[in-house]
Protein backbone atom coordinates (compact mmCIF):
# COMPACT_ATOMS: atom_id res chain seq x y z
CA UNK A 1 0.00 0.00 0.00
CA UNK A 2 1.61 3.32 -0.61
CA UNK A 3 2.67 5.21 2.32
CA UNK A 4 2.06 8.90 0.91
CA UNK A 5 -1.85 9.00 0.68
CA UNK A 6 -2.97 12.25 2.74
CA UNK A 7 -6.29 11.35 4.43
CA UNK A 8 -7.46 15.07 3.57
CA UNK A 9 -7.87 13.49 0.35
CA UNK A 10 -10.87 12.02 1.35
CA UNK A 11 -14.33 13.98 0.61
CA UNK A 12 -17.30 12.41 2.11
CA UNK A 13 -20.03 10.50 -0.25
CA UNK A 14 -23.86 10.80 1.00
CA UNK A 15 -24.85 7.12 1.55
CA UNK A 16 -28.35 7.28 1.14
CA UNK A 17 -30.87 4.63 -0.85
CA UNK A 18 -33.29 7.62 -1.77
CA UNK A 19 -36.32 6.37 -4.22
CA UNK A 20 -36.20 7.86 -7.36
CA UNK A 21 -39.97 8.76 -7.16
CA UNK A 22 -41.66 10.32 -4.10
CA UNK A 23 -45.11 8.40 -4.80
CA UNK A 24 -46.88 6.94 -2.04
CA UNK A 25 -46.92 2.95 -2.32
CA UNK A 26 -48.40 -0.47 -1.46
CA UNK A 27 -46.72 -3.85 -1.30
CA UNK A 28 -47.94 -6.53 -3.45
CA UNK A 29 -48.03 -10.32 -2.91
CA UNK A 30 -45.03 -10.30 -4.67
CA UNK A 31 -43.13 -7.99 -2.66
CA UNK A 32 -42.48 -5.14 -4.88
CA UNK A 33 -43.22 -1.56 -4.43
CA UNK A 34 -45.73 -0.01 -6.78
CA UNK A 35 -48.18 2.87 -6.80
CA UNK A 36 -52.00 2.50 -5.95
CA UNK A 37 -52.68 1.85 -10.01
CA UNK A 38 -50.04 -1.04 -9.63
CA UNK A 39 -47.46 0.28 -11.01
CA UNK A 40 -43.83 -0.84 -9.94
CA UNK A 41 -42.29 2.08 -8.30
CA UNK A 42 -38.40 2.54 -9.63
CA UNK A 43 -35.27 2.45 -7.39
CA UNK A 44 -32.22 3.57 -7.16
CA UNK A 45 -29.44 1.57 -5.24
CA UNK A 46 -26.80 3.51 -4.12
CA UNK A 47 -24.60 1.30 -2.38
CA UNK A 48 -23.79 -2.45 -2.58
CA UNK A 49 -22.03 -4.39 -0.68
CA UNK A 50 -20.98 -1.53 1.90
CA UNK A 51 -19.94 0.58 -1.23
CA UNK A 52 -20.86 3.18 -2.85
CA UNK A 53 -21.83 3.42 -6.26
CA UNK A 54 -20.32 5.93 -8.33
CA UNK A 55 -23.07 8.18 -10.31
CA UNK A 56 -25.78 5.96 -9.53
CA UNK A 57 -29.06 7.07 -10.86
CA UNK A 58 -27.49 8.60 -13.87
CA UNK A 59 -29.60 10.33 -16.24
CA UNK A 60 -28.56 8.63 -19.65
CA UNK A 61 -30.89 10.65 -21.74
CA UNK A 62 -27.54 13.26 -21.27
CA UNK A 63 -25.09 10.65 -22.90
CA UNK A 64 -25.31 11.59 -26.18
CA UNK A 65 -23.59 15.13 -27.08
CA UNK A 66 -25.16 17.94 -29.69
CA UNK A 67 -25.71 17.11 -33.27
CA UNK A 68 -22.92 17.78 -35.53
CA UNK A 69 -22.17 19.39 -38.36
CA UNK A 70 -21.03 17.85 -41.64
CA UNK A 71 -18.07 18.39 -43.31
CA UNK A 72 -17.78 21.31 -45.38
CA UNK A 73 -18.89 20.36 -49.05
CA UNK A 74 -20.18 16.81 -47.83
CA UNK A 75 -23.37 15.90 -48.25
CA UNK A 76 -25.44 14.97 -45.06
CA UNK A 77 -26.13 11.17 -43.87
CA UNK A 78 -30.12 11.05 -43.08
CA UNK A 79 -30.33 7.81 -42.86
CA UNK A 80 -28.42 4.97 -41.65
CA UNK A 81 -28.81 1.64 -40.33
CA UNK A 82 -26.33 -0.17 -38.14
CA UNK A 83 -26.00 -4.35 -37.46
CA UNK A 84 -23.36 -3.90 -34.67
CA UNK A 85 -24.74 -1.76 -31.51
CA UNK A 86 -20.71 -1.05 -30.65
CA UNK A 87 -20.89 1.21 -33.44
CA UNK A 88 -23.25 3.00 -32.08
CA UNK A 89 -21.53 5.04 -28.93
CA UNK A 90 -19.29 6.83 -32.26
CA UNK A 91 -23.20 8.12 -33.37
CA UNK A 92 -24.25 9.18 -30.22
CA UNK A 93 -21.01 11.25 -29.84
CA UNK A 94 -21.43 12.54 -33.27
CA UNK A 95 -25.24 13.69 -32.14
CA UNK A 96 -26.73 11.78 -34.89
CA UNK A 97 -28.84 9.53 -32.91
CA UNK A 98 -31.80 10.71 -35.01
CA UNK A 99 -30.30 9.65 -38.39
CA UNK A 100 -30.66 6.15 -37.20
CA UNK A 101 -33.25 4.38 -38.61
CA UNK A 102 -32.92 0.68 -37.75
CA UNK A 103 -30.47 -1.65 -36.05
CA UNK A 104 -29.60 -5.50 -37.50
CA UNK A 105 -29.34 -7.02 -33.83
CA UNK A 106 -31.52 -8.63 -31.71
CA UNK A 107 -34.17 -6.88 -29.55
CA UNK A 108 -32.45 -5.37 -25.82
CA UNK A 109 -28.83 -5.32 -27.98
CA UNK A 110 -28.01 -1.65 -27.63
CA UNK A 111 -26.15 -0.63 -24.17
CA UNK A 112 -28.52 0.45 -21.87
CA UNK A 113 -25.94 3.59 -21.76
CA UNK A 114 -26.70 5.33 -24.95
CA UNK A 115 -29.93 6.67 -23.71
CA UNK A 116 -33.53 6.25 -24.60
CA UNK A 117 -32.87 8.04 -28.23
CA UNK A 118 -31.04 4.74 -29.20
CA UNK A 119 -32.41 1.95 -27.08
CA UNK A 120 -35.81 3.05 -28.65
CA UNK A 121 -34.82 2.81 -32.28
CA UNK A 122 -36.39 -0.85 -33.34
CA UNK A 123 -34.33 -3.32 -33.97
CA UNK A 124 -34.42 -5.65 -37.02
CA UNK A 125 -33.08 -8.92 -35.48
CA UNK A 126 -30.48 -10.53 -37.30
CA UNK A 127 -31.83 -11.54 -40.35
CA UNK A 128 -34.33 -8.89 -41.08
CA UNK A 129 -37.13 -9.16 -43.59
CA UNK A 130 -36.96 -7.14 -46.51
CA UNK A 131 -40.31 -4.63 -45.43
CA UNK A 132 -38.29 -4.05 -42.74
CA UNK A 133 -35.63 -2.87 -44.06
CA UNK A 134 -37.46 -0.89 -46.71
CA UNK A 135 -38.93 1.45 -43.97
CA UNK A 136 -35.66 1.93 -43.01
CA UNK A 137 -34.71 3.11 -46.51
CA UNK A 138 -30.94 4.10 -45.31
CA UNK A 139 -28.59 5.68 -47.63
CA UNK A 140 -25.83 4.28 -45.35
CA UNK A 141 -25.40 0.51 -43.59
CA UNK A 142 -22.54 1.02 -40.78
CA UNK A 143 -21.20 -2.70 -40.07
CA UNK A 144 -18.28 -4.40 -38.80
CA UNK A 145 -16.07 -7.75 -39.13
CA UNK A 146 -18.12 -9.32 -35.85
CA UNK A 147 -21.20 -8.95 -37.76
CA UNK A 148 -20.22 -10.19 -41.46
CA UNK A 149 -23.40 -12.43 -41.25
CA UNK A 150 -25.74 -9.87 -40.34
CA UNK A 151 -24.47 -7.98 -43.35
CA UNK A 152 -24.89 -10.89 -45.65
CA UNK A 153 -28.77 -11.03 -44.35
CA UNK A 154 -29.36 -8.02 -45.08
CA UNK A 155 -28.05 -7.75 -48.96
CA UNK A 156 -30.27 -10.99 -49.61
CA UNK A 157 -33.37 -9.15 -48.73
CA UNK A 158 -32.70 -7.05 -52.18
CA UNK A 159 -33.48 -4.14 -50.18
CA UNK A 160 -30.68 -1.89 -49.69
CA UNK A 161 -31.04 0.07 -53.28
CA UNK A 162 -28.19 2.23 -53.44
CA UNK A 163 -27.55 2.42 -50.14
CA UNK A 164 -23.42 2.58 -49.44
CA UNK A 165 -21.73 0.10 -46.96
CA UNK A 166 -18.87 1.02 -45.14
CA UNK A 167 -17.16 -1.34 -42.34
CA UNK A 168 -15.60 -0.09 -39.06
CA UNK A 169 -13.95 -2.63 -36.48
CA UNK A 170 -14.99 -1.33 -33.32
CA UNK A 171 -12.84 -3.51 -31.31
CA UNK A 172 -9.47 -1.32 -32.81
CA UNK A 173 -8.32 1.65 -30.99
CA UNK A 174 -12.03 3.27 -30.01
CA UNK A 175 -10.33 6.98 -31.22
CA UNK A 176 -9.43 5.09 -34.56
CA UNK A 177 -12.67 3.69 -34.57
CA UNK A 178 -14.40 7.04 -33.66
CA UNK A 179 -12.84 8.82 -36.80
CA UNK A 180 -13.72 5.78 -39.03
CA UNK A 181 -17.14 5.91 -38.16
CA UNK A 182 -17.12 10.08 -38.41
CA UNK A 183 -15.20 9.72 -41.84
CA UNK A 184 -18.75 6.91 -42.89
CA UNK A 185 -21.27 9.87 -41.80
CA UNK A 186 -19.24 12.87 -43.32
CA UNK A 187 -18.07 14.61 -40.00
CA UNK A 188 -13.75 13.96 -39.87
CA UNK A 189 -13.81 17.53 -38.89
CA UNK A 190 -16.64 17.04 -35.69
CA UNK A 191 -15.01 14.40 -34.60
CA UNK A 192 -11.38 15.56 -34.76
CA UNK A 193 -12.78 19.06 -32.42
CA UNK A 194 -14.53 16.36 -30.32
CA UNK A 195 -11.94 14.46 -29.88
CA UNK A 196 -9.40 17.00 -28.73
CA UNK A 197 -12.08 18.67 -26.54
CA UNK A 198 -12.40 15.49 -24.47
CA UNK A 199 -8.02 15.33 -24.23
CA UNK A 200 -8.17 18.78 -23.20
CA UNK A 201 -10.90 17.91 -20.41
CA UNK A 202 -9.40 15.07 -19.08
CA UNK A 203 -5.82 16.93 -18.21
CA UNK A 204 -7.75 19.47 -16.83
CA UNK A 205 -9.55 16.83 -14.21
CA UNK A 206 -5.80 15.02 -14.07
CA UNK A 207 -4.36 18.52 -13.24
CA UNK A 208 -7.14 19.49 -10.70
CA UNK A 209 -7.42 16.36 -8.86
CA UNK A 210 -3.50 16.13 -8.66
CA UNK A 211 -4.68 12.20 -10.42
CA UNK A 212 -0.80 11.19 -10.38
CA UNK A 213 -0.62 11.42 -7.14
CA UNK A 214 -3.37 9.00 -6.08
CA UNK A 215 -3.13 5.08 -7.24
CA UNK A 216 -6.08 3.85 -8.35
CA UNK A 217 -6.75 -0.11 -8.52
CA UNK A 218 -9.09 -1.31 -11.20
CA UNK A 219 -11.13 -4.98 -9.83
CA UNK A 220 -13.32 -6.14 -11.69
CA UNK A 221 -15.45 -9.27 -10.72
CA UNK A 222 -16.84 -12.03 -13.86
CA UNK A 223 -19.24 -14.88 -13.15
CA UNK A 224 -16.04 -17.21 -12.92
CA UNK A 225 -13.04 -15.11 -11.54
CA UNK A 226 -11.94 -11.81 -9.40
CA UNK A 227 -9.56 -9.92 -11.65
CA UNK A 228 -7.17 -7.14 -11.05
CA UNK A 229 -7.18 -5.10 -14.51
CA UNK A 230 -4.32 -3.81 -16.45
CA UNK A 231 -3.97 -1.22 -18.86
CA UNK A 232 -5.71 -2.23 -22.05
CA UNK A 233 -9.06 -1.81 -20.42
CA UNK A 234 -11.66 0.79 -21.76
CA UNK A 235 -11.79 2.29 -17.95
CA UNK A 236 -8.29 1.98 -17.75
CA UNK A 237 -7.22 3.62 -20.66
CA UNK A 238 -9.07 6.75 -20.03
CA UNK A 239 -7.52 6.52 -16.56
CA UNK A 240 -4.46 6.74 -18.14
CA UNK A 241 -5.18 9.67 -20.38
CA UNK A 242 -6.46 11.34 -17.23
CA UNK A 243 -3.13 11.14 -15.63
CA UNK A 244 -4.01 8.94 -12.89
CA UNK A 245 -1.70 6.26 -11.28
CA UNK A 246 -1.98 2.77 -11.19
CA UNK A 247 0.10 0.30 -8.66
CA UNK A 248 3.41 -1.68 -10.23
CA UNK A 249 1.33 -4.68 -10.25
CA UNK A 250 -1.00 -3.17 -12.63
CA UNK A 251 0.80 -1.46 -15.01
CA UNK A 252 0.64 -4.54 -18.00
CA UNK A 253 -2.10 -4.53 -20.51
CA UNK A 254 -3.65 -8.06 -19.29
CA UNK A 255 -5.72 -8.53 -16.70
CA UNK A 256 -4.98 -11.32 -13.95
CA UNK A 257 -7.37 -13.55 -12.06
CA UNK A 258 -6.88 -13.05 -7.85
CA UNK A 259 -5.34 -15.97 -6.15
CA UNK A 260 -4.16 -16.26 -2.58
CA UNK A 261 -0.61 -15.20 -3.66
CA UNK A 262 -1.32 -11.86 -5.55
CA UNK A 263 -4.95 -11.00 -3.01
CA UNK A 264 -3.00 -8.16 -1.60
CA UNK A 265 -2.09 -6.63 -5.52
CA UNK A 266 -5.93 -5.55 -5.51
CA UNK A 267 -5.02 -2.65 -2.84
CA UNK A 268 -4.21 0.62 -3.79
CA UNK A 269 -5.07 4.52 -2.51
CA UNK A 270 -8.80 4.00 -3.92
CA UNK A 271 -9.97 0.59 -5.57
CA UNK A 272 -12.71 0.69 -8.46
CA UNK A 273 -14.58 -2.49 -8.14
CA UNK A 274 -17.36 -3.67 -10.71
CA UNK A 275 -19.74 -6.20 -11.41
CA UNK A 276 -20.45 -8.37 -14.51
CA UNK A 277 -23.94 -9.66 -14.56
CA UNK A 278 -25.73 -10.76 -12.04
CA UNK A 279 -23.26 -13.56 -10.92
CA UNK A 280 -20.76 -11.12 -10.93
CA UNK A 281 -22.40 -9.03 -8.21
CA UNK A 282 -23.07 -12.05 -6.26
CA UNK A 283 -19.12 -13.09 -6.18
CA UNK A 284 -18.17 -9.13 -5.72
CA UNK A 285 -20.42 -9.25 -3.10
CA UNK A 286 -18.87 -12.45 -1.25
CA UNK A 287 -15.59 -11.35 -1.71
CA UNK A 288 -16.03 -7.02 -0.58
CA UNK A 289 -17.12 -8.24 2.74
CA UNK A 290 -14.82 -11.11 3.47
CA UNK A 291 -11.75 -10.69 6.25
CA UNK A 292 -9.08 -10.56 3.44
CA UNK A 293 -11.06 -8.04 1.37
CA UNK A 294 -11.58 -5.44 4.43
CA UNK A 295 -8.01 -6.27 5.80
CA UNK A 296 -6.41 -4.80 3.11
CA UNK A 297 -5.71 -0.73 3.38
CA UNK A 298 -8.16 0.81 1.13
CA UNK A 299 -11.33 -0.59 2.32
CA UNK A 300 -9.90 -0.03 5.77
CA UNK A 301 -9.83 3.48 4.85
CA UNK A 302 -13.60 3.37 2.77
CA UNK A 303 -11.54 3.98 -0.68
CA UNK A 304 -13.52 1.71 -2.12
CA UNK A 305 -16.30 2.32 -4.94
CA UNK A 306 -18.63 0.78 -7.67
CA UNK A 307 -18.69 1.97 -11.10
CA UNK A 308 -20.64 0.58 -14.12
CA UNK A 309 -19.29 -2.83 -15.59
CA UNK A 310 -21.06 -1.90 -19.34
CA UNK A 311 -19.31 1.62 -19.96
CA UNK A 312 -16.05 0.59 -18.36
CA UNK A 313 -15.40 -2.96 -19.72
CA UNK A 314 -17.84 -4.02 -22.15
CA UNK A 315 -17.88 -1.26 -24.34
CA UNK A 316 -15.83 1.93 -25.89
CA UNK A 317 -16.55 5.19 -27.41
CA UNK A 318 -16.51 8.66 -26.73
CA UNK A 319 -19.69 8.96 -25.56
CA UNK A 320 -18.19 5.97 -22.83
CA UNK A 321 -15.33 7.66 -22.39
CA UNK A 322 -16.90 11.13 -21.43
CA UNK A 323 -19.10 8.80 -19.02
CA UNK A 324 -15.54 7.30 -17.04
CA UNK A 325 -14.66 10.84 -17.09
CA UNK A 326 -17.71 11.97 -15.33
CA UNK A 327 -16.81 9.33 -12.69
CA UNK A 328 -13.65 10.16 -11.60
CA UNK A 329 -14.42 13.74 -11.50
CA UNK A 330 -16.83 12.87 -8.76
CA UNK A 331 -14.96 10.25 -7.35
CA UNK A 332 -11.40 10.44 -7.45
CA UNK A 333 -10.86 12.03 -4.05
CA UNK A 334 -14.58 10.39 -2.15
CA UNK A 335 -14.95 7.50 -0.07
CA UNK A 336 -17.56 5.08 0.62
CA UNK A 337 -18.37 6.02 4.24
CA UNK A 338 -21.74 7.02 5.52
Amino acid sequence: MPQNFSMRRIGALAATAALTVGLSACAGDDDVLRTPDGSVISTTVTRVAEVNIVNAGRDYSKTCLAPSAPDAGKADVTRILVTDPSLLDALCALGLGNQVKGIVAPAGAVPTYLGPQLTAIPALGDAPDAAAVKQAAPDLVLSSPATENRLVALRGTGALGTARIVTVDPTADWQQSFRDVAGAVNRSTAAGDRLREFDAEAKRVGRVMDAPHTEVSLVRFTPDAEMIEGTSAFGAQVLAEIGVARPASQRTPNAVPVTEDNFTDADADLIYVSFEGEKGLARGEETLLSDPWLDMGAPTWKRVLSVEDTVWYQTSGLAAAWLVLNDVKSSLNSSSAG
